[in-house]
C-alpha cells in the first residue's frame, strides 16, 4: 500500500500554532496487519469528515507489520474527539489484541508549516 497522501480535511489559519500527532504502529502476525488495512478507509472517512483536522497521511508497510500516522488538530480536544468517537474507536479496540508495539508523540508547529514532512515525524518517534 502506498502512502496515503497529506490530505486537509479543514484548511488552517495562516500563522497558527497547531498540534501534531504522530504514531507507528506493529502488528503481531501478518493476519493483524490485514485487519488494520481493512479498517483504514472507514477511519480515513472520519478524519476527513473531523471537526479540527488540518491533515493526515498514513504511511504502511503491510508485508513488515508495520503503520504509520501523521496528523495536525486545531487542539488536543479535536484531537481526543477523533480517537473516542466514529470509526477509529471500534477499529483501535478492534486491533488492540493485534498490536505487537504502538508508540505516540505529540508536538507543537506552525500551521505555516504544513504539510509536515515524515522525516520529521520519523525523527521524533523513539
Amino acid at each position: 500500500m502506498p502512502t496515503l497522501p497529506w490530505t486537509v480535511p479543514n484548511p488552517p489559519p495562516r500563522d497558527t500554532e497547531v498540534l501534531v500527532f504522530a504514531s507507528r504502529f506493529e502488528t503481531r502476525t501478518l493476519w493483524g496487519a490485514v485487519k488494520f488495512l481493512a479498517g483504514t478507509p472507514s477511519v480515513w472517512r472520519q478524519v476527513r469528515r473531523s471537526p479540527g483536522a488540518y491533515g493526515a497521511s498514513l504511511k504502511a508497510k503491510p508485508l513488515r507489520r508495520t503503520f504509520w500516522t501523521l496528523s495536525a488538530w486545531e487542539s488536543k480536544a479535536a484531537l481526543d474527539d477523533f480517537v473516542r468517537a466514529g470509526a477509529h474507536k471500534p477499529a483501535a479496540r478492534g486491533l488492540a489484541p493485534q498490536m505487537a508495539d504502538a508508540t505516540f508523540t505529540t508536538w507543537r508547529a506552525s500551521s505555516d508549516d504544513l504539510p509536515l514532512s515524515w522525516s520529521e515525524a520519523f525523527r521524533r518517534l523513539p
